[in-house]
């Protein structure tokens, strides 16, 4: 079937706080800006039960912070084309292509801010229970659990934030860490520690889970001293980390031993007028900020390259 092509200055792939923020100063600078998200516009943000470090805010959903994102990125006259697949891409110095399921795209400069992915939990059974009782998103699925105990398995900032979510519904939360710390803000872990539903089960590791079609109990290890036991619960939520979301991107941009897209602090890849922004790009600190941040210079930085373009 032939496509559709269309002519376009700026594509965006990904609708995360990055993707949408370069939206907005794309189209401020009169740029014909797509937006294509595969997913849920807004990312990982949108499942952030509540956020308290985004400046401007004392509080926030994670909900409401991508549809307020959302809402200015299409007021600014930006169109967003959600749950469109990209099949391929092609993107070299003299020629950007991106085709979906019903377009043939080419852009005068391409920002990736495909962001990230969960890491799946690292036990033997973790597919066969996959929405059965093991899960990455607690406030997508922890009502299923109202009442019932529940694990969380990670050491930073959204595990712990995702534990005191749970525990507004679960009876019980308990917090599996191999560690005898965490690598979260100390505000975030001191009302762990007070609230009172949750057990924080310092050096232990969790080895797999187990029950009759959906999960029943979990199998832990005492890092320090061997000991093995299952623990009852209806579901553990994995919160360790993601994984970039780069494939579709490898065989033209630089990508880290990491996964991550390597650029400058220009946003610049490789690759001239393609641009990286938000989780998907190699740096130290990923925050919601810091996408925002990236994903303004990276818009600024494509309407500069365009415009030379436009000058040759």
């Amino acid at each position: 079937m032939n496509k559709e092509e269309k002519q376009i200055d700026l594509i965006i792939i990904g609708a995360g706080p990055a993707g949408l923020t370069a939206g907005i100063y794309g189209a401020r600078a009169n740029l014909n800006t797509l937006i294509l998200e595969d997913d849920i516009i807004g990312g990982q943000v949108r499942s952030s039960y509540t956020i308290e470090n985004y400046p401007g805010f004392k509080t926030i959903t994670g909900v409401e912070l991508a549809e307020r994102m959302e809402a200015q990125a299409t007021a600014e006259g930006v169109t967003i084309d959600e749950f469109d697949f990209i099949e391929k891409v092609t993107l070299t110095d003299d020629e950007k292509i991106v085709e979906t399921g019903d377009y043939l795209y080419k852009p005068k400069a391409v920002i990736i801010a495909t962001g990230a992915k969960p890491k799946k939990l690292p036990i033997p059974h973790e597919a066969t229970y996959l929405g059965k009782g093991i899960h990455y998103c607690a406030v997508c699925d922890g009502a299923n659990y109202s009442g019932e105990v529940v694990g969380v398995v990670g050491g930073g900032n959204a595990a712990l934030e995702e534990a005191m979510y749970l525990a507004r519904m679960a009876s019980k939360v308990l917090i599996i860490r191999r560690y005898d710390g965490f690598h979260a803000e100390a505000k975030v872990l001191k009302e762990v520690e007070e609230t009172a539903n949750i057990e924080i089960l310092y050096h232990h590791d969790l080895i797999d889970v187990a029950g009759d079609h959906f999960v029943e109990y979990a199998k832990v290890k005492d890092v320090q001293t061997g000991e093995e036991k299952e623990i009852p619960l209806k579901a553990v939520f994995g919160y360790i980390g993601t994984e970039p979301k780069t494939d579709l991107f490898k065989p033209f941009v630089n990508i880290g031993e990491d996964g991550y897209i390597l650029a400058d602090e220009s946003m610049q890849t490789n690759v001239a007028g393609v641009y990286v922004a938000g989780d998907v790009r190699q740096k130290e600190f990923r925050q919601i900020s810091t996408a925002v941040a990236d994903g303004t210079i990276a818009a600024l930085k494509a309407e500069k390259y365009i415009v030379s373009q436009k000058e040759r």
